[in-house]
């Protein structure tokens, strides 16, 4: 196990961005993962722990406590059922179901980040989510100090939340178990129309395996959501606000504010996300607010690929990357009465 002491953190994150942590702990093992915790909660010391970083926001003042790197390694295949260690490398993983000839986690290929966030935002992308073929997770618990098994149903999954981002401070990732699809070598049915289009089948349909892989990385790529040290596009979290849910009467009054400004054919992205509820697309309001593909001028701009990634050109601090997502929850809040939320977790500071 691996200690240093005033360590920089803005390495560890995607972003490239943040201050120094009091003390860095890189644990290799299970065993090192739980004692770096318990000894932290033990002397009251605050707790940081990181993972691949990819959604990740830590203030320019850093992290006054200990930093705990998960960098545990595993894959293990026994038939259809696979079990990652947390520190896995996702993507590294995803490619390796896609060589075994397995379905059900091809069309996240390129996501950054390590096995073990995965359950913690319900990761989904394409068409897919890790809570469909989740079948357990191997948490440690912080207050009952024990290891504790969840099953899939237990993880309370829904879009990009768990029971793991309600009550984030509980429970550490340990490993992470899915139950895959042996379709001799074809993907799972695809539900994402871009997707399909982009292979040139329909909705519904299977193709091979490296065919949806290859698809989704050309797909997020093509919008800078596959990590590129040359491309400061990829210098982001990805998608920084979540896509807004909506019930009946908010939905309503955003319809009516979309008419207003944009007219009366106009018709905002809708989506079924429940009974009385629909989602919405959080990339279509904030290019219609205005904030589109590239803006900004400053170190910190909206991607110029995707107008969902803020991005750090290279010399942005933290506080830059802010004030641009403020910029864009009050531009889009004042077009259209909606609220965006962040989707990567803050330290140290809030929007």
């Amino acid at each position: 196990m691996q200690e240093i002491h005033d360590a920089p953190l803005a390495p560890l994150t995607t972003f490239r961005l943040g201050g120094p942590a009091d003390r860095l702990i890189t644990a290799t093992t299970d065993a090192e993962v739980i004692a770096a915790v318990r000894e932290a909660d033990d002397s009251g010391t605050p707790l940081l722990v990181i993972g691949g970083g990819s959604n990740l926001v830590i203030g320019d003042k850093g992290f006054a406590g200990t930093a705990l790197r998960i960098a545990t390694t595993g894959f293990d295949l026994d038939g259809t059922g696979l079990e990652l260690a947390a520190g896995e490398v996702w993507t590294d993983a995803v490619a390796r179901t896609v060589e075994a000839g397995l379905a059900g986690i091809e069309c996240l290929a390129g996501i950054p980040g390590s096995a073990g966030a995965t359950p913690i935002q319900n990761v989904g992308a394409y068409g897919q989510e890790v809570s469909s073929t989740i079948t357990e997770v191997v948490a440690y618990d912080r207050i009952t100090q024990e290891t504790v098994t969840f099953t899939g149903a237990d993880c309370d999954f829904s879009y990009r939340h768990s029971r793991f981002k309600a009550d984030p401070e509980r429970h550490v990732v340990l490993r992470v178990r899915f139950a895959l699809e042996d379709a001799d070598g074809l993907s799972a049915p695809l539900k994402y129309a871009e997707t399909a289009r982009a292979l040139g089948v329909g909705p519904g349909e299977r193709v091979p395996l490296e065919a949806a892989r290859e698809a989704v990385l050309k797909l997020r790529a093509g919008k800078g959501m596959v990590l590129d040290p040359a491309d400061h596009d990829t210098w982001s979290a990805g998608s920084f606000f979540t896509n807004p849910i909506l019930d009946d009467a908010e939905f309503a009054a955003f319809h009516a504010r979309v008419a207003e400004r944009l007219g009366a054919d106009a018709v905002p992205p809708a989506y079924p996300a429940g009974e009385g509820r629909t989602k919405t697309s959080a990339a279509w309001l904030i290019d219609k607010a205005g904030f589109t593909k590239g803006y900004g001028t400053g170190p910190a701009r909206i991607s110029t690929k995707h107008t969902l990634a803020l991005t750090n050109r290279g010399l942005a601090t933290t506080e830059d990357l802010l004030a641009l997502a403020r910029e864009v929850v009050a531009g889009v809040r004042d077009a259209f009465g909606v609220t965006l939320v962040n989707e990567p977790v803050t330290v140290g500071v809030s929007l």
